[in-house]
């Protein structure tokens, strides 16, 4: 079934846009992927995707920021959580906090108060906390610190980061996985329930940016290690930014990705990934594969 959400348009017209309501196929899900000109897009601001009943994944218009992030929701018994908050602060133009406040509000039964929600980050860069202001002294909203002492207390990773934390949101329990390499207080997060395992800027389809060479290997180990041991359907990162042709990569700041690759990578991806830095050994070393691209800064 497929159930529609009008949102504003960022030309302030009103867009609807489909959204799954059952278990949506992320191997076929098509994304809004910017316009030559912008001048012309009429995109939402923001495109959702409802993969089950309390899970929504979300994406920016690339015509409102070419880095076109993914963002994702996760609604439990007593509690939400919100993983990023895109590239753009302002509502008007990105009208975050109102929409994810919508979609908590319209599963919740009548009369009901709106659920406690957390906002935390796949790591500490700019284009995934930019909307953090829409949220600050919002009521019933927590938002978690953006540095690894921050993190690494709020979900109780005591000896990061070898240490993996976890948090129940009512009856749905989330593994947090430190990752630091792209940036020191990345995580990846486990959903139990849908089996999703979020990995932000580490692993996506496109250019794995690698700042700290040893420790990226390290976590790459790490979610070899943790996909050994808990089945994993999808992984997915904030961006898209290889098309279907095998190591095409489009142009830094482009705002148009016409025939994108899929957002969901594999376990087998991530073993080849793995088995790349192996054979890299301890010289960084950019090196183009398939789906992805090693970069290192």
């Amino acid at each position: 079934m497929v159930r529609i959400i009008c949102l504003p348009l960022f030309f302030f017209a009103v867009a609807c846009l489909p959204v799954i309501a059952q278990h949506a196929s992320l191997e076929t899900q098509s994304w809004i992927h910017g316009s030559e000109s912008c001048s012309e897009n009429r995109d939402s601001p923001l495109q959702v995707v409802r993969y089950n009943d309390d899970t929504w994944i979300l994406r920016q218009n690339k015509c409102i920021h070419y880095e076109a992030p993914f963002l994702f929701l996760f609604k439990g018994n007593t509690r939400a959580l919100l993983i990023d908050t895109g590239a753009t602060g302002e509502e008007k133009t990105f009208p975050l906090y109102s929409t994810v406040r919508q979609l908590l509000d319209s599963t919740e039964a009548k009369g009901e108060h709106s659920l406690p929600l957390i906002v935390a980050h796949s790591h500490n860069h700019a284009d995934h906390r930019a909307g953090d202001r829409q949220f600050a002294g919002k009521p019933e909203v927590t938002l978690v610190g953006l540095e690894t002492a921050d993190v690494a207390q709020f979900f109780a990773c005591k000896d990061w980061p070898n240490e993996m934390g976890t948090f129940d949101l009512g009856n749905r329990v989330l593994d947090i996985i430190p990752i630091p390499g792209h940036e020191k207080s990345s995580i990846a997060l486990y959903d139990r329930s849908t089996q999703l395992l979020l990995t932000g800027d580490t692993f996506y389809p496109g250019r794995l940016y690698v700042d700290d060479w040893a420790a990226y290997k390290t976590s790459i180990a790490r979610l070899v290690q943790f996909t050994s041991t808990n089945p994993v359907l999808y992984i997915l990162g904030n961006h898209i930014e290889m098309s279907i042709t095998p190591g095409d990569d489009y142009p830094i700041g482009s705002t148009f990705h016409p025939r994108e690759q899929v957002l969901p990578l594999g376990v087998q991806d991530l073993l080849s990934l793995q088995a790349a830095l192996n054979n890299l050994g301890h010289t960084p070393t950019k090196e183009v594969h398939d789906k992805f691209i090693i970069f290192p800064k």
